[in-house]
């Protein structure tokens, strides 16, 4: 029988599903209020207003991008649990703050400090890369990632119905609160294991420990090409689901068409994250991608909405075990001493991938039309796929995978 107490990973994985469940939840219920509030703080052109809420999203992004590596080495020297708990309770004040703001300015503000001072679920992704076995690494990370997409989606429900019962003000303190119950279960449930030295406080790696860099850049770009790709699609989504149904059902549509995605996976990702534990990571990485591409060429053709959510649902759940498997790959790849650092490139490297995003699609769908985003990211996606399949051929399993400590 497994002795819990000596290797609590089960126990981590748990409470760090519930807590990126909630902080994700935190961070996205300000969506479908965001306009509204930036109005509240006295923006009254609607251009303006439009202006300040993508300001405002975006500088959250902005931050959490620059300050992730950061945390992971700084996770990597003193521990992840202790960057959890720094995450926590820095997203505790951060939100509750943001309750609090008197103008634009200070809702930007401290957006960007919430950029800084969070990344809980990118910590719990570097938490469960490092302590899980393994042989159960894909799985774990696929739960987790499960976990997050749940986030995704249940935030901007709750945010569309909990402002207009308690008001935005409150809705903030509220989701405060609770992330401050997220500290608390971090802080006294989380066990982390004994690091053996692997990580003493003057002890520093570099990138000249990683035996072969090749799996680690081929992740970082992969990383950025796959929420490029995801992102890319955003922008138009509405205005594409207005092509196809009648007016008075377009919000609605196209809400389902982007939650469809998301489903999708939550479905798969922890199945996906199974398979990959068996055939190999790097594997999926490439069939996912290439999956995803093939879908997203009769996107660009659909006559009909619900044709648009079923390619969409598909290609969510050919994405589910996409991050999961990312984060495998680099486990497998480096040190362990250096886990933390490796995974916060990766984790900026989605970042970058998360603001490029949306502003290349809205160009393209502009400039040139929207069919040509949909056609440009399945040549993204097919990119993608070749140059992984290449390079993980060329790349022995032995000269692929770092096990030195």
């Amino acid at each position: 029988m497994e002795n819990v107490n000596a290797d609590p990973w089960r126990q981590n994985l748990i409470v760090v599903l519930l807590g990126s469940f909630t902080t994700i939840v935190a961070m996205t219920l300000l969506l479908p209020i965001l306009p509204l509030y930036v109005e509240e703080l006295g923006v009254s052109d609607h251009a303006a207003i439009v202006q300040w809420s993508g300001i405002a999203y975006g500088a959250c992004f902005f931050s959490a991008a620059l300050t992730a590596p950061l945390w992971g080495r700084l996770g990597d020297r003193y521990g992840r649990k202790l960057m959890l708990i720094r995450a926590s309770f820095g997203m505790t004040i951060a939100m509750s703050l943001t309750g609090m703001a008197h103008d634009v300015y200070q809702l930007v503000a401290l957006r960007l400090l919430t950029g800084l001072l969070g990344g809980y679920s990118s910590g719990s992704m570097v938490l469960v890369a490092a302590q899980t076995p393994k042989d159960k690494s894909g799985w774990a990370l696929g739960v987790l990632s499960a976990g997050i997409m749940a986030g995704n989606l249940v935030g901007p429900l709750i945010g569309g119905t909990l402002p207009p019962l308690i008001g935005i003000r409150a809705s903030f303190l509220v989701v405060g609160g609770i992330i401050f119950l997220t500290f608390l279960a971090t802080t006294f449930l989380i066990r982390e294991k004994p690091r053996s030295g692997i990580a003493k406080a003057k002890e520093k790696a570099n990138w000249a420990a990683i035996a072969d860099r090749r799996p680690v850049y081929a992740m970082l770009v992969t990383g950025c090409l796959l929420m490029l790709a995801q992102m890319s699609i955003e922008p138009i989504i509405t205005v594409y689901v207005s092509t196809l149904v009648d007016a008075a059902h377009v919000t609605f549509i196209a809400g389902v068409v982007m939650s469809g995605g998301a489903l999708g996976s939550i479905i798969s990702s922890s199945y996906l994250g199974a398979v990959a534990d068996r055939i190999g990571h790097w594997r999926i990485v490439s069939l996912c991608l290439a999956v995803a591409a093939a879908l997203l060429i009769p996107q660009a053709y659909v006559t009909d909405a619900w044709q648009l959510i079923v390619l969409r649902f598909l290609m969510g759940a050919a994405l589910g075990g996409l991050l999961p498997a990312i984060s495998s790959v680099i486990r497998h790849a480096v040190p362990e001493r250096m886990t933390g650092s490796v995974l916060g490139y990766s984790i900026s490297s989605q970042y970058v991938g998360q603001v490029v995003g949306p502003l290349l699609g809205g160009y393209v769908g502009g400039h040139i039309g929207m069919r040509a985003v949909f056609l440009a990211t399945a040549v993204v996606m097919a990119a993608g796929a070749l140059g992984n399949y290449l390079l993980e051929r060329r790349i022995s399993p032995r000269t692929a995978v770092q096990t030195a400590p």
